[in-house]
């Protein structure tokens, strides 16, 4: 079988694929919780998350989410890029502890623009799918 044409100014290709992985701590729901001031105490409270049928800490779902910031923006499609849009489904919850592994695969190029479809999806140590999705970006190169 050939191997995939690269297309377009990024010269990369449909399938191509890449990855993150990082351990939940304490530490980033905490500086989640001060750059953005979401202190929901869901996230906070053991009394008040008892009542909601979640054992441990939940997480914030902008920390799995924002994996896939540091993923386009430095692996693939790398540095220069940008969201364009995001649709993000959570399927399951992040706890405390949890490892994530972020991963994005190409699923279409414009040939003409550094624009690039992509599919997202996040699972947890267990293989449980955290996050799906689908975004878009624009990839921005100095000339």
């Amino acid at each position: 079988m050939a191997p995939a044409a690269k297309v377009g100014p990024l010269g990369l290709e449909v399938g191509q694929r890449a990855r993150r992985t990082q351990t939940v701590t304490a530490h980033e729901v905490e500086l989640y919780a001060q750059i953005t001031g979401d202190r929901n105490p869901f996230h906070w409270d053991p009394g008040f998350r008892s009542g909601t049928g979640f054992g441990g800490l939940v997480a914030k779902g902008g920390i799995s989410a924002g994996m896939l910031n540091a993923l386009v923006a430095m692996d693939l499609p790398g540095p220069g890029t940008v969201f364009m849009s995001q649709a993000l489904k959570y399927l399951a919850p992040t706890y405390l502890g949890d490892t994530l592994t972020a991963e994005v695969e190409v699923l279409s190029l414009k040939a003409d623009k550094p624009v690039c479809q992509l599919r997202a999806v996040i699972t947890n140590q267990d293989g449980v799918t955290l996050l799906e999705g689908e975004c878009w970006t624009y990839t921005m190169r100095p000339s």
